[in-house]
C-alpha cells in the first residue's frame, strides 16, 4: 500500500534527501509561531501601555481639585530602590467627595508608574502646591480615577519593535512558502536523469579536499531539471520581498487606522488632540508609501512571473559549451528579455575600525535576448540557447577577503514598470589543463 506521507523521498548517493513535506510542515509551524507570538505580544502592548494613554488623554473630563498632600512613594525593586510621585488631591462629582493620592494614569497600571531616580520625582512634587487648586482629568466611568497631568509616552513605542519583528518575520516567511507550494515541476524529471547526474562532484573527484578554495555547490545541483540536467537555483526571490512588504503594510496601516479613528472621535467631540493629529497624518503617510511599495511588489511578483532556468552541466569549466533553457512567465509585456553570463570580485578589508566591502563585475557576456513580446501568451516562453565560458576564465573563489563569483541574470524591461533582475548563481572549476585566467 502507498503510503501518503513520507519522511525521506529518494537516496542520492551517500545521502537521503529529506521529505519535503514534512520540511515544509515543520517549517510552517515554527514560523506560525512567530506570527502567533508577535500577535499576542502586540495586544499585550497594546492594551498594556496604549490603551491608558489614549483613554486619559481623550476620554476623561476636566475638573478643579485642591492639593492637601505630597509625597515620594518609595517601592524596593530588583536593582535598588524605586520612587514615584503622589499627590493626594480633593475634589466632588456631583455632590460626591474623593480624595485620592494621584499624579499620571501610570499610577493605576500594574506597575504603579514607579521609576528609578528620587530627584527627579522631587522635582515633579516642586512644581505642586499644598493648599493650591489645579486643573485634574478623571475617568466617567470611574471618578476615582483621576489624573494631574496628561500627556503621551512616545518612546514606549520603541517597545513594539520585537512584537513587530516576529509579526514580520513570521508571515514574510508563511506568505512565501504559500507562494511556493505546489511548484516542484522539476521532481517529476528526477526518474529521468542518470543517478551520476545528481551528485557530479562525488564522481569526479573534485571535492573541497582537492579544491579547498572553491566553493562546494551543493545546493546547485540538487534540483533536476525539466529540460536539462540541472535547475539552478535563484539567488532570491521576489515572494520574500512580496511578503514582506505586504506585512509591514498591513500591521502599519492597521495601527494607522486606529490612530486615525481615535483622532478624529476627539475632534468630532470638541476636543482635538493635535499632537496626536499630527503624529498620525506623519503615519498615514508614510503608511501609504508602504501600500505604493507592496503594490509594486506584488505587481512584478504576479505580473512577471517565476523564471526558470536550467543548464546541462554542473560544474562549468573555462572554454566549455553548455546548452541554457530558459522559461519565462507573466502578464505583462516585456520590451527587453536577456539572459547573461557575469562574474564578479567581491573584496572584504577593514578601514580603521570599519569593515567595508567592494563589488566589482568584471564581466557581463550576453548569451540570450530577445525584445518586445508577451511572455504568458498563447504559452509560457521558453527558449534554449548556448554558451560558452571563456578560455581563460578565473575560477570561482572563496576566502576570508576575496570571492569571485560566477552567475548567470536574467533581466527585464517592462513598459511602464521599473525593470527586474534575477541572479542564478552557477560554480566555475578550474580548467582540465590548469589554464585559466587571473
Amino acid at each position: 500500500m502507498a503510503r501518503t506521507f513520507r519522511y525521506f523521498e529518494k537516496k542520492r548517493g551517500h545521502r537521503r534527501t529529506g521529505s519535503k513535506t514534512l520540511a515544509i510542515v515543520g517549517e510552517t509551524v515554527f514560523f506560525t509561531f512567530f506570527l502567533v507570538g508577535g500577535v499576542a505580544g502586540l495586544f499585550v502592548l497594546y492594551f498594556m501601555l496604549v490603551v491608558p494613554q489614549l483613554q486619559a488623554n481623550t476620554e476623561f473630563v476636566a475638573h478643579r481639585c485642591l492639593v492637601l498632600d505630597k509625597r515620594i512613594g518609595e517601592k524596593e525593586g530588583d536593582d535598588g530602590m524605586l520612587y514615584r510621585p503622589e499627590i493626594q488631591i480633593e475634589y466632588s462629582i456631583q455632590g460626591e467627595r474623593f480624595v485620592v493620592w494621584t499624579y499620571d494614569i501610570w499610577i493605576f497600571d500594574a506597575t504603579g508608574g514607579y521609576s528609578a531616580g528620587r530627584e527627579e520625582n522631587q522635582r515633579i512634587l516642586d512644581r505642586f502646591e499644598v493648599g493650591r487648586e489645579y486643573v485634574c482629568w478623571y475617568d466617567p466611568q470611574d471618578p476615582s480615577r483621576v489624573v494631574l497631568v496628561r500627556a503621551y509616552r512616545w518612546w514606549l513605542g520603541l517597545l513594539f519593535i520585537l512584537p513587530v519583528s516576529f509579526i514580520l518575520i513570521g508571515a514574510g516567511r508563511l506568505v512565501y512558502l504559500l507562494l511556493l507550494a505546489g511548484k516542484s515541476a522539476e521532481r517529476r524529471s528526477a526518474f529521468t536523469q542518470k543517478a551520476a547526474r545528481l551528485a557530479p562532484f562525488e564522481e569526479k573527484g573534485s571535492g573541497a579536499a582537492d579544491f579547498p578554495a572553491i566553493p562546494a555547490g551543493v545546493n546547485l545541483t540538487d534540483s533536476p531539471g525539466t529540460a536539462l540536467a540541472f535547475r539552478l537555483p535563484a539567488a532570491a526571490t521576489p515572494s520574500v520581498a512580496l511578503g514582506t512588504t505586504l506585512a509591514a503594510a498591513v500591521i502599519w496601516n492597521g495601527i494607522v487606522a486606529w490612530l486615525l479613528v481615535v483622532s478624529v472621535r476627539g475632534h468630532m467631540r470638541g476636543q482635538p488632540d493635535w499632537p496626536l493629529t499630527v503624529f498620525s497624518l506623519i503615519f498615514a503617510a508614510v503608511g501609504l508609501v508602504l501600500v505604493a511599495w507592496a503594490a509594486r511588489h506584488a505587481m512584478v511578483a504576479t505580473g512577471v512571473g517565476p523564471t526558470l532556468l536550467e543548464i546541462s552541466d554542473q560544474p562549468l569549466r573555462p572554454g566549455g559549451r553548455y546548452q541554457l533553457f530558459v522559461s519565462q512567465t507573466g502578464r505583462l509585456r516585456l520590451r527587453c528579455f536577456e539572459v547573461l553570463l557575469a562574474c564578479e570580485e567581491e573584496a572584504t578589508y577593514r578601514h580603521g575600525t570599519d569593515t567595508r566591502k567592494e563589488l566589482c563585475r568584471v564581466l557581463e557576456q550576453p548569451v540570450f535576448r530577445r525584445d518586445d513580446f508577451d511572455p504568458g501568451r498563447p504559452a509560457p516562453f521558453a527558449a534554449s540557447c548556448e554558451v560558452q565560458m571563456p578560455e581563460r576564465a578565473m575560477h570561482s573563489f572563496q576566502s576570508a577577503h576575496n570571492e569571485v563569483n560566477w552567475r548567470f541574470i536574467v533581466r527585464g524591461k517592462i513598459a511602464g514598470w521599473p525593470d527586474y533582475e534575477r541572479s542564478f548563481p552557477v560554480l566555475v572549476y578550474p580548467s582540465e589543463d590548469g589554464k585559466e585566467g587571473r
